[in-house]
């Protein structure tokens, strides 16, 4: 008897880790580097962690243009890897495409939707994020002019700077936007110079809160309003570090539990395949304060767009999405 539950025991012990074994996860990020400060650095984040907790190493790679994100794709799945995190809705098709090629292999995309049985689409309600900075940034600005700069021209980037908009007009009714985009390749996620340089256009027609959804071209945004005395928002990752005293908050996207939650639930054998859309209430995405920008949020701010949160995670304000019908209501 006691033979037989050494052996079982045993048996066991071997199960788990061969279980622990099955894991072996990759991570492909978008363009524009693992360490931009922002978008892929968040996703690195949550595969550090859960490495950090678990021991499990991980494969990353990062590719430098559209053709690549594919290729490592399916060289991760072809050599065993799972799951596989793509963080980017660039690699949409790929996903689509290698998935289907590997039925037994679980992946996660980032940013936007496929619809199969082995994916699972983790999308973000960056208009609700966005609205919250979006108020910060109307009661910050003493000159009724605030800013954004998008990284590449796409509805993902105009969702974000709709949501801004609609969050600045409820704070300041009469608040005048300007927003620009930096271009319309992958290329427009790593320029911080083309970036500093929208950025100082605005601040030239009077604009002294610029909000950046950029990936490593925001970089260039903080900068240059840092260097001329005026405000800035960070996004993705908290930014308010940056730049102590000149960023005024962060709109934080939380891709770093979309990668960390994917391996734990691989490794616990509760992954599931499906849509996950992660809001405010949901805590996918929030404001940041912390002791970098405590002393620019005023009690009064603080109060507003606590309140606008509430209002949102009770459903009082519906925040507009772009990506519903590729509009942005006046």
């Amino acid at each position: 008897m006691k033979k037989t539950l050494l052996s079982l025991f045993a048996l066991t012990a071997m199960s788990a880790t061969a279980l622990a074994a099955d894991i072996k996860p990759a991570l492909v990020y978008g363009t524009g580097g693992k360490f931009d400060k922002s978008f892929n650095e968040a996703a690195y984040a949550g595969a550090e962690k859960f490495k950090a907790e678990t021991g499990i190493e991980y494969r990353d790679f990062e590719p430098t243009g559209d053709t690549q994100g594919e290729q490592a794709i399916r060289n991760f799945a072809s050599k065993g890897y799972n799951p596989v995190v793509a963080v980017s809705f660039a690699w949409t098709s790929a996903i689509e495409k290698v998935a289907a090629e590997f039925p037994d292999t679980k992946f996660v995309l980032v940013d936007s939707v496929v619809d199969l049985p082995n994916v699972r689409s983790v999308v973000y309600k960056e208009e609700e994020g966005s609205y919250l900075v979006g108020v910060l940034a109307g009661l910050a600005s003493k000159t009724g002019k605030v800013g954004f700069v998008g990284g590449m021209d796409i509805p993902l980037i105009r969702k974000f700077e709709c949501g801004y908009e609609q969050g600045a007009r409820a704070a300041k009714a009469d608040i005048q936007v300007f927003q620009n985009m930096t271009g319309t390749t992958g290329a427009a996620w790593n320029d911080p110079v083309r970036g500093g340089e929208l950025t100082k256009n605005q601040i030239d027609q009077g604009a002294d809160v610029i909000y950046a959804a950029a990936g490593a071209t925001g970089l260039g945004v903080l900068q240059t309003a840092a260097d001329n005395g005026k405000l800035s928002i960070g996004v993705d990752s908290n930014q308010n570090h940056l730049h102590p005293g000149s960023v005024l908050t962060s709109m934080v996207k939380r891709v770093d539990l979309a990668v960390y939650n994917a391996y734990a639930d691989a490794k616990g054998d509760k992954f599931t395949a499906g849509v996950q859309a992660l809001g405010v209430k949901e805590d996918g995405v929030a404001y940041a304060l912390d002791e970098n920008n405590a002393k620019l949020i005023t009690d009064d701010m603080k109060a507003a767009v606590e309140k606008a949160k509430a209002d949102i995670i009770a459903g009082t304000i519906k925040v507009h999405d772009y990506m519903s019908d590729n509009s942005c209501p006046k």
